[in-house]
């Protein structure tokens, strides 16, 4: 089942991009003053740059599962991992425990986690920007309660490593609190499709992913759901170096 190496890929580009950072209610809350794309999109960049100013450091516990239906048979493996975060030395990953496949643990779960550590050398190049996508105003919806302009994205060059789709923006921190996204160039031949799905949300000031699911279709008739959960956020904004003060 090679054809799910590439998977990794794609969703780190995809977590990178939302890195720096619900379920829309039925009657939609538009923000208070209409901005066009271009502003959104320059006012996303401005509170994203404040943000990784601003965050030094953070903690989580991750669940990551996986499970593949289909040809020659099906398969699941879960995954618990420590996730430390700090400014200064960047990201460092812990596997508490592992269980089901092994396959799938080491070509998914596994590619998943060493693709976004390689990510993160390349996030200029991945990052949400006019400088990697064109965006589009589509309208505005009530996200969690809260007001969030809807933008298309489109990245100006086709990668593995972008993709496009629709995204969420809170429309007062302009963070992304959710995405529906695939891939804009397929990582195999052997897949046909992939739908990222990511949900976002606060912890203190700052905006963190907490879930993203992805399903993937093969051609030989296998889906493959691979699901990450963030759990709880322990967030700094004090360098380490501070903290023991």
């Amino acid at each position: 089942m090679f054809f799910l190496r590439g998977r990794g890929l794609s969703l780190a580009a995809l977590l990178l991009a939302i890195a720096a950072g619900g379920r829309p209610q039925n009657a939609p809350n538009p923000p208070a003053a209409p901005l066009s794309s271009a502003q959104i999109a320059e006012q996303m960049m401005l509170h994203d740059e404040a943000r990784t100013r601003e965050l030094k450091r953070y903690r989580s516990t991750r669940h990551y599962s996986v499970e593949y239906r289909g040809f020659p048979t099906d398969l699941a493996a879960g995954m618990v991992v420590e996730v430390n975060f700090d400014a200064a030395s960047g990201k460092s990953f812990q596997i508490v425990s592992q269980s089901g496949s092994k396959f799938l643990i080491d070509k998914v779960i596994k590619r998943a986690v060493d693709s976004e550590k390689e990510a993160f050398q390349q996030k200029k190049s991945m990052a949400l920007t006019p400088e990697n996508y064109s965006f589009r105003l589509l309208g505005s919806e009530t996200v969690a309660g809260k007001p969030a302009y809807i933008l298309a994205v489109e990245p100006h060059v086709p990668s593995k490593f972008l993709y496009r789709g629709k995204i969420w923006l809170d429309a007062e921190d302009f963070a992304t609190v959710k995405m529906e996204t695939e891939p804009s160039k397929s990582p195999s031949f052997w897949i046909s499709r992939t739908r990222i799905h990511y949900t976002g949300g606060k912890t203190g000031d700052f905006w963190m992913p907490e879930k993203v699911r992805s399903e993937t279709s093969v051609r030989i008739g296998g889906t493959a759901v691979f699901t990450i959960d963030y759990g709880t956020y322990e967030v700094s904004s004090t360098a380490k170096s501070d903290s023991t003060h």
